[in-house]
């Protein structure tokens, strides 16, 4: 392994350590935060005229961490970089079947022969 791939390899796992290190932070502050506004709430009658408004922001922020979470573990891992390079390439690989199956077809047809190139932008105003 060169010594680029290997920095390469390390950088990606470095970040995705991060990521998740984030996500783990998120939920401790979360656990954190979700106290001190149940004693507000409770012990020291903050906003008390709203009811037991701390289980909506409870609530609401919980949604926003499993949000979070998803992102990192779900669908980061399907829908990452490597994916979308996949992706990519699968696309320009079917783009380039489809390019040589429409010159096929118009060899076949007799519009041109197998020792006529088209121009480029030839090709690309008959979607070849």
């Amino acid at each position: 392994m060169e010594p680029n791939e290997q920095h390469e390899i390390y950088e990606k796992a470095r970040k995705r350590v991060k990521q998740k290190k984030r996500v783990y932070y998120h939920f401790v502050l979360f656990l954190i935060g979700s106290v001190f506004l149940i004693v507000l709430n409770i012990f020291f009658k903050v906003g008390s005229q709203f009811g037991e408004w701390f289980k909506f922001a409870i609530a609401v922020w919980l949604f926003i961490w499993i949000l979070h979470f998803i992102n990192v573990f779900i669908t980061h891992r399907f829908f990452g970089k490597e994916w979308e390079r996949k992706e990519t390439e699968k696309l320009i690989e079917k783009h380039l079947d489809k390019s040589e199956e429409l010159e096929r077809n118009l060899i076949k047809k007799g519009i041109i022969t197998p020792n006529d190139k088209l121009p480029e932008s030839e090709k690309k105003n008959q979607g070849l």
